[in-house]
């Protein structure tokens, strides 16, 4: 069974017959139904966002198997799995015109989910999502997140350096267990091969529900030019440029995002 469970109050939000499995959900706001599906940093750091959707959505936002307060059974170990498990959820819980946002990897989940299924779906957005195949094969679309520096990372992950979790010397030993743990999680699904699927881009023409690729103008992880690749791949997808923001571009301009969500949806 799948069951999600609110953070806060520990209620059961959503229940679905199948696999085993328990994921750490927080629900906010009031409206239709958005899925948001966090970035390799976990659900936490996309607070203001949510804020900043809540007022028009009714925001659902869990945390991936092995990510945050979420446990990972073993057989849960690729993206495709993850994909298979909220399209699944949706389906039993017989929603319908879902927005769906993925944020980074996030935004690779929902790519992979929409290619397969998009009859539940109502709009979809993409934000800074890794997951194709841009360049030849000896080229590196997305930076190595695992074999940088983390000062480096930051500088790449950020317009404004600041935004980031700054010096892990002086964060506390929870704090630093939890990003250990999402980072665990993130190469997991995502090691081999890095951070993408070589056929998705083929399979990106199969989405046919109104799209919008939102790029961090900064974005250092992966370059403008690949949002804008990935965009071209789905028909009629609309590309945005945010500026003010790197890759992770909801931490840096959560109302700016906010509001192209919902001009896209209007």
């Amino acid at each position: 069974m799948l069951t999600l469970v609110d953070s806060t109050t520990g209620t059961v939000v959503g229940r679905a017959e199948g696999e085993d499995v328990v994921l750490d959900v927080a629900t906010t706001g009031a409206g239709p139904t958005l899925l948001m599906l966090h970035g390799a940093e976990g659900r936490e750091a996309d607070t203001a966002f949510v804020d900043a959707l809540a007022g028009r959505f009714t925001v659902v936002a869990p945390s991936h198997p092995g990510f945050g307060l979420s446990p990972r059974p073993d057989w849960c170990d690729t993206v495709e799995d993850l994909a298979y498990l909220y399209l699944d959820w949706i389906e039993r819980q017989d929603l319908r015109d879902v927005v769906l946002v993925g944020l980074q990897f996030g935004g690779w989940l929902a790519a992979e989910m929409a290619v397969r299924d998009c009859s539940r779906l109502g709009r979809l957005v993409l934000v800074d999502p890794v997951g194709i195949k841009v360049g030849g094969r000896e080229d590196r679309d997305i930076v190595d997140v695992f074999a940088i520096p983390r000062g480096e990372l930051d500088a790449r992950n950020y317009a404004d350096p600041a935004a980031g979790p700054g010096d892990l010397t002086l964060a506390s030993v929870e704090d630093t267990e939890h990003i250990a743990r999402n980072e665990e999680a993130l190469a997991l699904y995502g090691w081999e091969p890095y951070l993408h699927n070589p056929r998705l881009r083929r399979w990106l023409p199969r989405i046919h529900v109104p799209t919008l690729v939102a790029w961090g103008a900064h974005d250092g992880i992966v370059s403008p030019g690949y949002g804008r690749a990935y965009a071209d791949a789905i028909p009629g997808a609309r590309f945005e440029i945010v500026d003010g923001a790197g890759h992770r571009a909801q931490v840096e301009q959560p109302a700016t995002l906010a509001a192209l969500v919902a001009d896209h949806t209007v």
